[in-house]
């Protein structure tokens, strides 16, 4: 499944025979070679004719070639340049540092470099806690990966992840004004990454991990946790945990069923899917099937994994051992953090009524939603451009905030709970509905509220 969005948004530079019909013509044609055209601007006009910027969204590289030929073909039409938007916004880094304080003069130069610094530094030598109050670490996040599971991309490496690490430290300050730092390091040996996050702990008010690789980011989270005392966050579990938890529970809602009486089919048991089996059942899921690839997890076998382990020990009460297909039939949900097309229609059809199907896989679901919704009463994908998206920009930075403003180290599951239920209540009863069940990631207080969310499970823990 392959549809045109602004992920592979193009602009074309034209030269058109300057007659009245020429933008209309061009607009027509990329729409019948399947483009979505998005602004159509005259950037010059003469008497024998004009410059066109025409911008659309494609399905990929080979989809902007052949919107490119159409054009191209058309009668005095000539394609002077293609642009590729997301290359153009990526050139140079999405980041920079910005002096919070100006440095117009000596006097300030003073302040804040030499000599007055040097009282600063002074200060927290005498009592380490005050780098809090007098640095960056107080508001600072360290994005940190090894490159080793970015995004659906895989093991990519280190340099390659930059992008992603750049474009989440964008969304940590965009949405909750907290400052972060991509940290891409060379090495996927899990004692080198504890070491090397340990050593730059002290610039930093928590650690965010992201895109390593399970089983690895388990042992990485847990001995990181257990070793500073700033909180550390794995996002493609926590995250990803929370905001399936809180369009779960509006999904629910809206089909009139509750979570302690479903059938949950879950696809993937690496990180997210393990942190998500977690939450469910923090919240009072009792039923469970959690799938690898070669079908469902479940105590009459054992694991070497002992997160497998752990899993067939805490999940699937009735034992089922069959294939994934087989224990979604009949099931209430299905939840999808693994790979693209692994379920069918006819396997949907076969869900229990007012079934609900969260597809995240990306950037192609387990299943079509579109197939997906011809018997499934809700629908959910991780993709922006169907209704429902489920993304982890719902969580993170609001979690962070709070974590942040509460000044906790501990990140409790009381805590992923109620961040999960202030996403879920922006949405208005009244709004609630099978296309809308989560917020939008630009709805300005979702960050607010989950901060605030997570403050007050701070001091309820503190209690």
């Amino acid at each position: 499944m392959a549809n045109p969005g602004p992920g592979n948004s193009i602009t074309l530079r034209l030269e058109a025979p300057a007659n009245f019909t020429a933008t209309s013509e061009l607009a027509s044609a990329a729409a019948r070679a399947g483009a979505v055209v998005t602004a159509l601007d005259v950037v010059e006009s003469h008497h024998t004719g004009m410059v066109v910027d025409l911008t659309c969204n494609t399905s990929g590289t080979d989809h902007a070639d052949d919107v490119k030929m159409s054009l191209d073909a058309l009668d005095g039409v000539h394609v002077r340049k293609v642009s590729d938007r997301t290359f153009l916004m990526h050139l140079g880094g999405k980041l920079e540092v910005v002096p919070r304080e100006p440095i117009r003069n000596r006097d300030d130069l003073s302040r804040a470099y030499t000599p007055g610094v040097a009282r600063v530094c002074m200060a927290i030598a005498e009592n380490p806690e005050d780098a809090r109050a007098l640095t960056v670490k107080r508001n600072t996040i360290a994005v940190v990966t090894d490159g080793s599971a970015v995004l659906g991309l895989g093991n990519i490496g280190p340099s390659a992840a930059l992008p992603v690490m750049e474009g989440k430290a964008a969304l940590f300050k965009q949405f909750a004004g907290v400052d972060a730092w991509p940290v891409c390091l060379d090495t996927q040996d899990t004692e080198e990454i504890i070491q090397i996050v340990k050593a730059i702990a002290p610039v930093y008010g928590g650690v965010n991990l992201e895109d390593i690789a399970a089983p690895r980011c388990f042992e990485i989270e847990a001995r990181l946790r257990d070793e500073l005392n700033i909180p550390v966050f794995h996002d493609d579990q926590h995250g990803t945990a929370i905001v399936t938890l809180a369009a779960l529970t509006n999904a629910l809602r809206v089909v009139g069923k509750r979570i302690e009486d479903v059938r949950i089919v879950i696809s993937g048991v690496g990180a997210a899917g393990n942190a998500i089996v977690q939450l469910l059942q923090a919240q009072g899921a009792r039923n469970i099937i959690a799938c690898g690839s070669r079908g469902a997890i479940h105590s009459g076998e054992t694991y070497a994994d002992p997160h497998r382990q752990q899993l067939a020990n805490s999940t699937n009460p009735d034992d089922f051992s069959g294939t994934l297909a087989e224990a979604v039939a009949g099931s209430d949900v299905f939840i999808g953090v693994s790979a693209p097309d692994i379920l069918t229609g006819d396997d949907i059809a076969a869900m229990a009524d007012d079934a609900i199907v969260f597809a995240m896989a990306n950037p192609v679901p387990e299943i079509d939603p579109v197939v997906a919704s011809r018997t499934a009463a809700v629908v959910a994908t991780g993709r922006s451009d169907f209704p429902n998206q489920i993304n982890n920009v719902l969580a993170f930075p609001g979690v962070f905030r709070g974590l942040l403003d509460a000044g906790v180290s501990d990140i409790t599951p009381p805590m992923l709970v109620a961040a999960a239920q202030a996403i879920a209540d922006r949405v208005e009863p009244e709004e609630l509905n099978a296309s809308y069940i989560i917020p939008s990631v630009f709805d300005p207080l979702v960050a607010v509220e989950v901060a605030e969310a997570i403050v007050t499970a701070a001091e309820s823990h503190k209690e």
